[in-house]
C-alpha cells in the first residue's frame, strides 16, 4: 500500500505539471492562456494527491510526517487546498503563477522517496546530465543580463533624479523603458530555463543515487535560489514590481545564484570556514 501511494503521488506530480507549463507561458506571454485547464488538471491533482496520503496514512497508521520526503508532500496538499480556497473566494487567478510550480516540485520531491531502476544506458545519463548543465548555464546567463540591466537601470534612474547633464557613459545607456523590458524578457526566460534545470537536475539525481542526495547543502541552496527567482518573478507579474524593487531583488537573485555554483563547483569547504 505504501508502493502504490507513491505511485498517486507522481501521478499526480504529473498533473501539477500542467499548472507548471502554464506558469511558464503566462510568464513568456505576459497572458493568461490555459488556465482554466491547468485548473482542471490541478484539482484532479489535489485528489489524486489526498487519495495518497490515505493510504499513506493507513499505511503506516499516523499522519504521514515521518521523514522529509512525507513531510514535503502534505505541505504541497495543503498549499493547493489554500490556493484553491483562496481562488474559490477572492477569484485571485493570479496566486497560481507563483504556487502552480511550487506545488508541482514539491510533490515531484516527496514522490522521490521509493528509489528507481537505475540508468540502463549510460549514454542517456550523460546526455541528461549534459541537458542539466546546459538549461543551467542558460539560465544563468540570462539572469546575469537581467541583473546588469538592474544595475544600468538603477544608475540611469539615478541620473535622471538628479536632473544634472548626462555625458560620456550615462549618454549611451538606454531609456528606463528599454531597460524595464529588457529585464522582463531576460527574466522570464532565465525563470523557464532555471525551473527546467531543477526539474531535471533533481530527477537525474534521484534516478543516479535514490534519496541521498535530498541532505546535501548544495540541494538545499539550489531550491533556495530557485524559490528566491519564483518570488521575484510573482512579484513583477502580480505586485507590479518594476524599477528600482525589481533591480534590487534581480541583484539579490544573482547574488543567490553565485553562491549555488560556487557550492557546486567544489567551493563549499571555503564557504563553511
Amino acid at each position: 500500500m505504501h508502493e502504490m501511494s507513491v505511485i498517486w503521488l507522481r501521478v499526480a506530480a504529473l498533473l501539477y505539471a500542467v499548472g507548471l507549463l502554464h506558469a511558464i507561458l503566462t510568464v513568456l506571454r505576459r497572458r493568461v492562456e490555459i488556465f482554466r485547464v491547468a485548473l482542471a488538471t490541478f484539482v484532479v491533482g489535489c485528489v489524486l494527491h489526498f487519495v495518497s496520503l490515505v493510504e499513506l496514512t493507513r499505511a503506516v497508521g499516523h499522519l504521514p510526517l515521518n521523514n522529509f520526503f512525507e513531510s514535503v508532500s502534505l505541505c504541497a496538499f495543503l498549499i493547493a487546498l489554500l490556493f484553491l480556497f483562496v481562488y474559490w473566494r477572492y477569484d485571485f487567478s493570479s496566486l497560481s503563477v507563483f504556487l502552480f510550480p511550487l506545488v508541482f516540485l514539491m510533490t515531484l520531491v516527496g514522490g522521490m522517496e521509493i528509489p528507481v531502476a537505475t540508468w540502463t544506458n549510460r549514454s542517456v545519463r550523460d546526455a541528461w546530465l549534459l541537458l542539466h548543465v546546459l538549461l543551467v548555464l542558460s539560465g544563468y546567463a540570462a539572469l546575469l543580463l537581467t541583473a546588469a540591466a538592474s544595475v544600468f537601470y538603477l544608475i540611469q534612474e539615478r541620473a535622471i533624479k538628479s536632473k544634472r547633464p548626462r555625458t560620456g557613459f550615462l549618454e549611451k545607456l538606454p531609456p528606463l523603458g528599454t531597460l524595464d523590458d529588457l529585464i522582463t524578457t531576460s527574466m522570464s526566460f532565465g525563470f523557464v530555463f532555471i525551473t527546467l534545470a531543477v526539474i531535471a537536475g533533481s530527477t537525474w539525481a534521484f534516478v543516479e543515487s535514490g534519496t541521498k542526495w535530498i541532505g546535501e547543502a548544495k540541494i538545499a541552496i539550489s531550491l533556495l535560489t530557485w524559490g528566491f527567482y519564483l518570488l521575484m518573478v510573482f512579484l513583477r507579474m502580480t505586485a507590479g514590481w518594476r524599477g528600482r524593487k525589481a533591480a534590487i531583488m534581480a541583484i539579490t537573485v544573482l547574488g543567490c545564484s553565485a553562491l549555488t555554483w560556487a557550492a557546486h563547483v567544489g567551493l563549499r569547504p571555503l564557504l563553511i570556514k
